[in-house]
């Protein structure tokens, strides 16, 4: 099931505006795009202050059964990473929409979030995977 409530990528990337900041956004990878990994073994994530792109590569993770690469759903600044998942990956897995979460980036443009892909839009991708 996916979640209402966040916005999606076809790149299987979920996204969520920050509590009181509109201008920050929380990023992390779909129920569905974990269970296709498998089980995370490593996570590479971007350095803090580093500026992103849509569509750049800006992490990878690597499963026991592949390593994938992580794209910028927007443009922004990386404002924060989940340390937590250098120590535990699996985290991912095992709460992807909580716990698991990547990055944070600050973005020029708050209303960017509203041109993605809503819960029945992703779940479109989805069903024709």
């Amino acid at each position: 099931m996916v979640p209402e409530g966040l916005r999606y990528t076809a790149e299987h990337e979920w996204i969520t505006a920050s509590e009181g900041d509109s201008s920050v956004v929380r990023i992390g990878i779909t129920d569905y795009a974990q269970d296709q990994l498998g089980d995370v073994v490593f996570v590479q994530l971007p350095t803090v202050g580093s500026s992103v792109s849509s569509g750049e590569s800006v992490a990878e993770v690597e499963s026991t059964k592949s390593v994938s690469e992580i794209y910028a759903p927007l443009d922004g600044e990386v404002t924060a990473v989940n340390d937590a998942l250098s120590e535990t990956p699996e985290l991912i897995n095992s709460d992807p929409y909580g716990s698991g979460w990547m990055m944070e980036l600050r973005i020029p443009d708050g209303r960017a979030v509203d041109e993605l892909l809503d819960a029945e839009g992703y779940q479109a991708v989805i069903d024709g995977s």
